[in-house]
């Protein structure tokens, strides 16, 4: 089982919506998930406004891809980099961190991650 940036067993990040690279619920990872799907984030109308502006619009529904279009309030499974962009901008959504995978240690420091953590 992978780890979380905690040291712990990975958790679910969410099943309603069902999120991750995998569509399994987990942030878990691989090399050919080149968006790096491992930060479990609580949407934010902010954010998602941020996404869509940013060229991912997260908030329409996609049928043909069983995405169901995502609101505040949401857990979901984003792409490491975005996540990163959004801190940058100030509009980085709250983050679960049992249910983010171990390697986004390796590019955002685990206190970093603490401030923006859901209490």
């Amino acid at each position: 089982m992978a780890s979380n940036v905690l040291g712990g067993d990975l958790q679910p990040c969410s099943l309603n919506p069902v999120t991750g690279f995998y569509r399994n619920g987990t942030c878990d990872t691989c090399a050919d998930d080149k968006g790096k799907h491992t930060v479990c984030a609580v949407m934010t109308d902010e954010f998602l406004e941020f996404s869509a502006q940013a060229g991912n619009d997260l908030s329409t529904p996609v049928p043909e891809y069983q995405f169901p279009g995502l609101k505040a309030g949401d857990r979901w499974c984003l792409c490491m980099g975005r996540w990163i962009e959004a801190l940058n901008a100030d509009k980085a959504p709250k983050i679960v961190l049992e249910s983010c995978h171990i390697s986004v240690t390796e590019f955002v420091d685990i206190e970093v991650l603490k401030k923006h953590a859901v209490k």
